[in-house]
């Protein structure tokens, strides 16, 4: 199995390499999300051959723009490319392997399934100040895909990822408190890496809590969240796969606003401190709005 490590210790959340991973399932001690966010899917990435390289999660936050993160669509300096191509699958799963692909050989129009078919092609586009390591406390961790054609809206059942205000989650945090504040994630990511790594190409979704945002890990450009579930800080995580997907907050409206995308962790084995790359903060609201998104 092999993982993109831009730092020691920090190990990004789902850059599943596609050639070894076994069924089993996702978001940690969450449960499959069916059509409870149709919006979120999983994304494959390709090399100019496309030779699948690795799968994140996204959320399609337009018809022709779909929101990952930066480390899915930039820069690998341990490959010294950047992604060429992206395949999206809006299916709630399980999506099972094409089993007329061969790992680490590139797609033909004869594979029909994943990793290669049934999915939608888009390019993919890293922030600009993405470099490829994780120059914390600004990561610059935020990426999309875009489409030449609309996302057929029977696909999504007519739902898009709506992205929070500026400042959003200050004004939360300071109205409610760290300790009251609940977070939902959602990804096609791993559920197990102890003792035997396995992966699902299923959509789950679970819960998260605030821990920080005024660190220096986090200093205004990341939000902290809880990874250790059953110890009263809700049933989820997040773990590799999970990377670019969705953190969510429910409105007091009772609408979900896109309030990060799954970053990093501190811990190999998914149990550490889990970080997002905030999507209220004027370095994503720009970023996105170059491609025709505002809140």
């Amino acid at each position: 199995m092999k993982f993109r490590i831009l730092l020691i210790l920090a190990w990004l959340l789902g850059v599943v390499g596609l050639f070894h991973v076994a069924p089993a399932v996702a978001v940690q001690y969450g449960q499959p999300d069916g059509y409870g966010h149709p919006y979120v899917g999983l994304v494959v990435f390709y090399d100019e051959h496309k030779v699948p390289l690795w799968r994140c999660t996204g959320s399609l936050i337009s018809p022709t723009v779909l929101l990952t993160a930066g480390h899915c669509t930039g820069f690998d300096p341990e490959l010294g490319f950047a992604p060429s191509w992206a395949q999206v699958w809006f299916d709630p799963g399980p999506i099972p392997v094409d089993p007329a692909w061969t790992p680490g050989t590139a797609c033909t129009p004869k594979i029909q399934g994943y990793p290669c078919g049934g999915g939608f092609w888009g390019t993919p586009h890293a922030h600009p100040g993405w470099t490829g390591y994780l120059t914390i406390p600004n990561t610059h961790d935020i990426g999309v895909v875009t489409f030449r054609k609309a996302i057929p809206a029977e696909v999504t059942r007519g739902q898009y990822g709506r992205i929070a205000p500026e400042g959003y989650l200050d004004r939360l945090a300071t109205r409610r408190g760290l300790q009251n504040v609940e977070f939902t994630v959602v990804g096609y990511g791993l559920q197990l890496v102890k003792p035997v790594l396995e992966g699902e190409r299923t959509r789950y979704v679970g819960t998260v809590s605030l821990v920080d945002l005024r660190s220096a890990l986090t200093d205004g450009y990341n939000l902290h969240y809880s990874n250790s579930p059953g110890e009263g800080v809700g049933p989820g995580g997040t773990c590799f796969g999970d990377s670019g997907g969705p953190v969510l907050h429910r409105t007091e409206s009772g609408e979900e606003v896109i309030v990060g995308v799954n970053s990093f962790v501190l811990n190999a084995n998914c149990k550490g401190a889990a970080f997002a790359y905030r999507t209220d903060i004027p370095d994503s609201l720009g970023f996105l709005a170059g491609f025709g998104v505002t809140p």
